[in-house]
């Protein structure tokens, strides 16, 4: 990963040496080709994915949760679950009905996303951050011939350097960030996981990460019978995860003058310490949480 302010490197660390002896670096992967994965695996183990298929929490014991499944075309059934497990994203309608607060800050700056797929196959070994000062640019691999560009600066179309003849622009669209986690993350049988439970900024590369561990840990809870424990588990990490990216965030928001030079100074300094820059590297590859006990000895 590369960093610099404008045309001056600042720092350029290998995210080879993130991770475990068995599961080392950093890898991008596409969300799209993610959930399809997942998919065939439900698939596989028998589980059809519904979709245009709306639940709908009712009653008013989360002990015993009922939840109605509304399909697209009018049909309905009542589940009654021994879990609920909630993953409906950040307008989570469940947790709503829950009365479970949502509380944090949002980020007023707007970041801009854009998606290049082009003709032929790219150096994908590296990505790049570049401050402007203030404002920032990133170029970021998905695929072996698609690079996503995220900005806070809304001509940042005008700043890309197209290293090859453009196929298409699949994706592109503006959003804004916020740092928010509910406590607790449980309501008797019901389980918030993903950014139904929390949301924060891209920087690092995450949150599905986070949500997948979220599900991961619950799965091996429940079969181990201790699903009481998700919450306190989970809200300790997912705090960690939420001050971590939101340091980063706002070091790549300065606008200060000051507050820039400081930060220009002092990133290669600091990229430059052993125990700095692993500590770094172990944050974004997820090793400052807890090690899931089903990996610990495959590890």
């Amino acid at each position: 990963m590369r960093v610099s302010s404008r045309d001056r490197l600042l720092a350029a660390v290998d995210l080879r040496s993130a991770g475990t002896k068995r599961y080392t670096g950093i890898h991008g992967l596409a969300q799209g080709r993610t959930e399809r994965i997942l998919m065939d695996r439900l698939k596989a183990l028998g589980v059809e994915v519904e979709w245009k298929t709306e639940a709908v929490l009712i009653g008013s014991d989360p002990s015993r949760p009922e939840v109605e499944l509304n399909v697209a075309e009018g049909a309905r059934e009542v589940v009654k679950a021994d879990i609920l497990i909630a993953a409906e994203g950040a307008h989570s309608p469940i947790r709503k009905k829950l009365g479970i607060g949502f509380p944090g800050d949002s980020v007023p700056a707007g970041f801009y996303l854009a998606d290049f797929r082009y003709k032929s196959e790219l150096d994908t070994s590296y990505g790049e951050a570049v401050f402007f000062n203030p404002g920032v640019f990133a170029r970021l691999p998905v695929a072996s011939d698609t690079l996503r560009y995220i900005s806070t600066m809304e001509n940042f179309l005008d700043l890309i350097d197209h290293p090859a003849p453009i196929a298409e622009m699949p994706w592109q669209t503006e959003f804004h960030v916020s740092f928010r986690h509910v406590d607790p993350m449980s309501k008797g049988k019901v389980f918030l996981v993903g950014d139904a439970a929390h949301i924060h900024s891209p920087v690092g590369g995450r949150g599905m990460n986070l949500g997948i561990e979220d599900a991961c840990w619950l799965a091996w809870l429940i079969d181990e019978g201790r699903e009481e424990e998700f919450s306190a588990l989970r809200v300790a990490t997912a705090t960690t995860v939420l001050k971590q990216t939101h340091q980063l965030t706002s070091m790549i928001l300065l606008k200060n003058p000051l507050a820039i030079s400081a930060r220009n100074l002092l990133l290669p300094m600091a990229t430059r310490v052993p125990f700095v820059r692993n500590g770094l590297l172990k944050a974004i590859g997820g090793g400052d949480t807890p090690a899931p006990p089903w990996l610990v000895s495959s590890t």
